[in-house]
């Protein structure tokens, strides 16, 4: 007997975009907005920080920054495979948010980070990071990050605190 399956089935099917993922995290800086956001979007820095890390970088754009749709090119290893990523800048409001697309494979993302003046030397930084799969390896990936999902909320926690901190050590450094 042939198995028959539904419009809604073969639509789910089709896009793989049933599976997305979310993590978020906020923190507060004690640091003015202004500051923050230039650590935020001070791109020579995050880009020696990931060479560091083992991730070949390379820009996709001409001069210190990026314009709307511009981004980078970068290449790590993954769960022992070597993989590729588009990173592109879709939005930027100084001093009030910067938002960044990703693709790598059929794997897309979306990062959302948005900072809101607490006082004059306070600012809460929020990041939202999606995950898209667009296909099976991509949704079989998303869902092993799900089964980890609470090691990898800690992790990027302590990550945004850290740089937070960092951020706030600078700030005294330079008054």
């Amino acid at each position: 007997m042939p198995i028959r399956w539904n419009d809604a089935t073969l639509r789910e099917n089709a896009s793989y975009g049933g599976e997305q993922m979310q993590v978020t995290g906020t923190e507060d800086v004690a640091a003015p907005i202004e500051h923050v956001f230039e650590e935020l979007t001070a791109f020579d820095a995050l880009e020696r920080q990931a060479l560091r890390r083992g991730i070949d970088v390379r820009r996709q754009f001409r001069g210190g920054a990026p314009t709307l749709g511009e981004g980078w090119e970068a290449q790590f290893k993954f769960r022992g495979k070597d993989r590729t990523a588009k990173i592109t800048l879709d939005a930027y409001d100084a001093p009030n948010m910067v938002q960044f697309g990703g693709a790598s494979g059929g794997l897309e993302t979306n990062t959302l980070i948005e900072l809101v003046p607490l006082s004059p030397n306070r600012t809460r930084v929020s990041v939202v990071f999606k995950m898209f799969p667009k296909t099976l390896s991509a949704r079989l990936l998303v869902q092993s990050f799900k089964l980890a999902r609470s090691n990898i909320n800690k992790r990027f926690k302590k990550r945004m605190s850290q740089f937070a901190r960092e951020i706030e050590a600078r700030v005294v450094r330079n008054a």
